[in-house]
């Protein structure tokens, strides 16, 4: 296997815990459906892909859900109230991801829409470690897609089997692997030091 040169991260459940529900909740007082509703609603509206590959601006995304869900909220505080399913204390440390960026490039590769990224830049400093924001609301594609993994290696500026990947979802993780991308799932930063140890990333 070639030295690793660059080190590609997801944000969701590997940067930033999130829990949906939290979302769900905030929203619940500025609607007309109960939060165990949402999840259906929104689903059936077939709203959240589009937004994620940057197909609809946040704007008509709020336009769209809020005729759906019966909001009564302005645009401002929709954004803060999608944004709460953050959860406040990062999954990785900065000592760690700062460690890593003297040796690796960092690239970022998420499944994300620009209003929760925005709000992640605002409020985590974790994002600030990375070289490199891959995010399928700018790149037009979502993982597993092998656009979105071309783009990464792209920006990685090496050969893909030169670069770690590390996800919470299988999927994506089998999807990197299809590019020749070695990559991890991400089970907790325990276990990633160890598979970074193993391959001496670390």
């Amino acid at each position: 296997m070639p030295p690793t040169k660059a080190l590609l991260f997801d944000l969701g459940n590997v940067l930033i815990g999130f829990d949906l529900a939290r979302g769900y909740r905030a929203l619940a007082p500025h609607c007309r459906c109960a939060p165990a509703e949402m999840p259906r609603l929104i689903l059936e509206s077939g709203l959240v892909r589009p937004f994620e590959r940057g197909e609809i601006s946040g704007e008509e995304f709020f336009r769209q859900l809020g005729a759906v869900l019966g909001l009564d909220v302005s645009y401002e505080k929709f954004c803060e109230l999608w944004g709460s399913i953050f959860l406040p204390e990062p999954l990785l440390t900065d000592d760690l991801l700062a460690a890593l960026r003297r040796r690796y490039r960092m690239v970022l590769l998420s499944n994300t829409n620009e209003i929760h990224y925005r709000r992640i830049e605002r409020h985590y400093s974790a994002v600030s470690h990375f070289d490199a924001h891959v995010l399928s609301c700018r790149v037009g594609a979502m993982k597993p897609s092998e656009r979105i993994y071309k783009e990464a290696v792209l920006q990685a500026r090496c050969e893909p089997q030169e670069c770690f990947y590390t996800d919470d979802v299988e999927e994506f993780v089998e999807g990197a692997r299809r590019c020749g991308i070695d990559a991890a799932v991400f089970r907790g930063a325990a276990e990633l030091e160890r598979e970074l140890r193993r391959r001496e990333i670390l």
